[in-house]
């Protein structure tokens, strides 16, 4: 059986955090381990973050929404702020970090699979998916 709960949420940072803890306490139900509600916290926040701070329709909805199987979460997180072009994403360089831009990197590092679509003048639909152990 799969449940799926979906939140429309202000473009706003206020309301990250409110998210972020709802999307932990489904995992912590769901049965996973604190160190892996804590990755899936981290990786909900970045990628509502990225919305907030990179769509450029600030201030617009945008939807998060949970899915709960047997033994996974699946997290999606689609905004209509205008997409970007994917294929000029490259991975930070770990030797010289800067500020900003590790998004994608750190979501991608913390979660079992992820999956990015986007098409500009469109939106973005990020897929963040964690494992039970």
């Amino acid at each position: 059986m799969t449940d799926i709960l979906k939140f429309s949420v202000p473009g706003k940072p206020e309301y990250v955090g409110p998210i972020r803890m709802a999307i932990s306490c489904l995992a912590n139900n769901a049965g996973f381990d604190i160190e892996a509600i804590e990755d899936i916290k981290v990786a909900v926040s970045e990628a509502c973050t990225n919305v907030v701070c990179h769509g450029n329709r600030k201030n617009r909805m945008y939807e998060v929404s949970c899915e709960l199987r047997e033994g996974r979460i699946i997290v999606s997180v689609i905004d209509q702020a205008g997409g970007y072009d994917i294929d000029s994403y490259s991975e930070p360089c770990l030797d010289c970090p800067k500020e900003g831009g590790m998004g994608l990197y750190i979501i991608k590092a913390l979660m079992d699979e992820v999956d990015i679509f986007t098409e500009i003048g469109m939106g973005t639909k990020i897929i963040m998916v964690k494992y039970t152990k």
